[in-house]
């Protein structure tokens, strides 16, 4: 770990000890703040030249300002776009101090260090917001996230997430809907199918996905659906909001979910390339078998096969989900890579999907994703022009959350008398 990594653990245990009150940000937060662009792309498909972007207390409110008596970041030369979002990681998964995948017998101390440390590489990686699902152990965090007591992305966590069950009732799933509104969640996660490691087979049935996903909606929350071959059109059917994966599915099961008006999240950049990298750290350990790593290693061109069918689809809401784990957390932006490579994507889709897509699939649509006034600060710039050069996401200069600059590789802030 470097000795910035430390820091940001030094704080977390003052936040949560109850003896910091605010994250420090690289760039003190000023009245207001001029960033000078020349290429910025807005995250709905559009590229801005020469934007002056003016923020004021975390928000955008000019994009042509006046830099007159206000302080400047000059990132011409840069691209600028908003802050992507990940709408899907597991950011609780991560490897103990023996380089093994963690299991619950480690102490809470080290797992919740752990967390805070792959959340602050996602956001140094560009993610200003990430959806993690999910584990009951993430809500500290996200509490201390959220309040900005600790620097890191905006987080949502569907806590622990609901398995599938054919044999349970109605009232027994809308009590676990329940359940987990009390205990805080901002979503619920769903599982309708087991793993693909497994046979990828159902767990539960249209009835009940159904029972799940409207009771989800009747106490104010959103649900997301882990669904492989034809349960993706299933939990359509049943009204649930979005669905993961979808590895195996059909032509016609795609079309029935981009109908229903589903977001669809598919993977082929990160997950099973990072599962196979880092093998040996997970086999043995919660089901993970070296035959399950070869189902995956294997079933790869048809992960690729359903993302080309999803991204050729008139009207599919196609969000970035990464579906990170221990190994993953901070190189979220090769699933942009994998996009463009291995569906056919283009680089300025792949890169709305993780803005304004992926924050109207997380409910954020008219605050977050956009450069707008009246949207939050949540900006960054690359080295590059990914739309030339896809390869230009892992190359992350600056990035801003709510207005305050967390990272910034080029030269600092500068008054007006530039």
């Amino acid at each position: 770990m470097n000795n910035g990594v430390w820091g940001i653990l030094f704080l977390l245990v003052t936040v949560l000890s109850g003896q910091a009150n605010a994250s420090p940000a690289l760039v003190a937060t000023e009245p207001s703040l001029i960033l000078i662009t020349d290429v910025a792309l807005d995250g709905v498909g559009g590229t801005l030249h020469d934007a002056h972007i003016q923020i004021t207390d975390g928000k955008i409110v000019s994009l042509s300002a006046d830099e007159r008596n206000k302080k400047i970041i000059d990132l011409r030369g840069y691209t600028v776009l908003p802050g992507w979002i990940d709408a899907h990681v597991h950011i609780a998964s991560h490897f103990d101090r023996t380089g093994q995948l963690a299991t619950d017998k480690e102490p809470q101390s080290e797992s919740t260090l752990e967390m805070a440390q792959a959340a602050w590489e996602t956001m140094m990686a560009g993610f200003t917001t990430i959806q993690s699902v999910g584990e009951l152990s993430e809500e500290p965090l996200r509490d201390a996230l959220r309040d900005q007591r600790l620097p890191g992305p905006r987080f949502l966590t569907s806590l622990a997430p609901i398995q599938g069950n054919l044999s349970a009732s109605a009232d027994e799933l809308r009590a676990l809907v329940r359940e987990r509104k009390a205990q805080g969640a901002d979503l619920i996660k769903i599982f309708a199918s087991s793993s693909q490691r497994v046979g990828a087979k159902p767990t539960l049935t249209e009835g009940q996905l159904r029972v799940l996903c409207h009771e989800a909606e009747a106490v104010g929350l959103r649900s997301m659906v882990h669904a492989y071959r034809g349960q993706v059109a299933t939990a359509a059917r049943a009204g649930c909001r979005e669905i993961e994966h979808a590895t195996y599915a059909t032509p016609a099961d795609l079309q029935e979910a981009v109908r229903a008006g589903a977001f669809l999240t598919p993977q082929v950049g990160l997950v099973v390339q990072n599962y196979i990298e880092n093998r040996g750290h997970y086999v043995g350990i919660d089901g993970y078998t070296d035959a399950g790593m070869e189902i995956m290693l294997g079933d790869l061109p048809q992960d690729f096969a359903v993302c080309t069918l999803l991204v050729q689809m008139r009207d599919a809401k196609v969000v970035f989900g990464t579906d990170a784990t221990a190994g993953a957390h901070g190189h979220n932006a090769e699933e942009f890579i994998g996009r463009v490579e291995h569906c056919g994507q283009s680089p300025m889709a792949a890169l709305v999907s993780a803005n304004s897509t992926a924050a109207d699939a997380i409910g954020m649509g008219d605050h977050l994703g956009r450069l707008a006034p009246g949207y939050a600060a949540d900006i960054i710039a690359l080295e590059g022009n990914p739309l030339k050069d896809i390869t230009a996401v892992r190359r992350v200069a600056f990035v801003m959350r709510d207005g305050k600059v967390y990272k910034w590789t080029g030269s600092h802030t500068s008054g007006a008398d530039r």
